[in-house]
């Protein structure tokens, strides 16, 4: 492909024409270019790839480039997997690029497609209706229809079902997301203020009081994982997750993605969202050393607001120790690491080859260990 480009570009430079041939010469070559850009964007991407992932319920996604896929195992064993394309906002708004503010869109889009992944795998799952209940509402709904329009106005109604149907579900989504977040910051962040602020009867020391909230903070955060991993549906998620990091560490290792060799890897991972939770807590313990707030409620109101700022400052941490195997980005990550055993079990065959199939959907892995042997991707 690549000497057809070339051969036909050349000819092209090198025709004699006027200044009309001139122009669509120069459309050629704007055209040849992307056709080639198109055909070896996989490749040049491979080499700086960085896949992505969360566990969802009975299912992964995989999150690569402008494309996330999530693999679900139905309850009739089948795999669903759904791909979908979009935009980070970082691309309409360049500005949004800049470190920091780089790693406060990814939270923020990353929060809107993990609630999106885990509500679209919660509907294979939603409890059934009696027999019998689901079939007289549909028939009824049915014959309400016919008697009140014809059949040509059947498909509009079922067009506009569709369309509501649509709406309601991003509205819902749109909720969850909010209600989570806030959830999140009043037990998170607003609740270990709260209880730390007691502590300026006994000491005037902000230091002291940053560092018993960011305590406070990290006990909150392990006794709520502690908590929910009791739940039945949650150690199988908790599963899930160690089978995507398993599939993850095994296509950056260039090993073969087949449910045995991925079963081999850690499922542990550098770049985990536990371990951004984590390393959150720390980065704010040092930043609020430094903001020494009297008034209760402004205090309060400050640890809202920096929220994004601390997103930002540890996301471009994580990216760090993601990219580097220096002894100083492995030590900062044992703490992420070591929190990952509470969110992270031993997950079965069947996990794996879900967890495969969601990185499938998104990246030919097998062109991308050809990349590696051919020495195009740095280790």
């Amino acid at each position: 492909m690549v000497e057809l480009i070339c051969s036909t570009v050349s000819t092209v430079f090198h025709s004699q024409t006027n200044k009309k041939d001139d122009r669509l010469r120069l459309k050629f070559l704007i055209s040849a270019y992307f056709c080639f850009r198109k055909q070896f964007n996989e490749v040049w991407n491979l080499k700086r790839a960085r896949i992505g992932g969360q566990a969802v319920i009975e299912g992964a996604m995989m999150k690569y480039g402008d494309q996330y896929a999530v693999a679900v195992r139905k309850p009739d064993q089948e795999i669903k997997v759904k791909v979908e394309s979009y935009t980070p906002i970082g691309e309409k708004y360049k500005i949004l690029k800049l470190p920091i503010l780089r790693g406060v869109v990814n939270f923020f889009e990353s929060l809107v497609i993990g609630v999106k992944t885990l509500t679209y795998s919660a509907d294979f799952y939603e409890e059934e209706e009696p027999d019998g209940k689901s079939d007289s509402k549909d028939d009824t709904r049915l014959s309400d229809t016919e008697s009140s329009n014809g059949n040509g106005s059947d498909e509009t109604n079922r067009k506009d079902n569709k369309k509501e149907g649509s709406t309601g579900d991003d509205l819902m989504m749109v909720g969850t997301v909010i209600v989570s977040l806030a959830i999140a910051i009043a037990l998170f962040m607003l609740l270990p203020a709260f209880i730390a602020g007691l502590l300026e009867h006994v000491t005037k020391s902000n230091a002291l009081i940053a560092v018993a909230e960011g305590v406070l903070r990290l006990v909150i955060f392990l006794a709520y994982v502690v908590l929910i991993s009791l739940m039945k549906d949650i150690k199988r998620v908790f599963m899930y997750h160690g089978a995507e990091h398993k599939t993850i560490n095994c296509f950056e290792a260039g090993d073969p993605l087949t449910p045995e060799n991925v079963k081999k890897h850690s499922r542990y991972h550098k770049r985990c969202g536990t371990s951004f939770l984590v390393v959150v807590m720390i980065i704010s313990i040092i930043v609020f050393m430094f903001i020494n707030i009297k008034t209760l409620w402004l205090r309060l109101l400050s640890r809202v607001l920096l929220v994004p700022v601390i997103a930002g400052i540890s996301y471009e941490f994580i990216m760090f120790a993601g990219r580097s195997d220096s002894k100083l980005a492995n030590i900062l990550s044992v703490p992420g690491m070591w929190v990952q055993r509470l969110t992270t079990k031993e997950p079965d065959l069947d996990m794996c080859e879900v967890a495969i199939r969601s990185v499938e959907a998104v990246i030919d892995w097998r062109a991308y260990q050809e990349a590696m042997k051919r020495g195009e991707i740095e280790d």
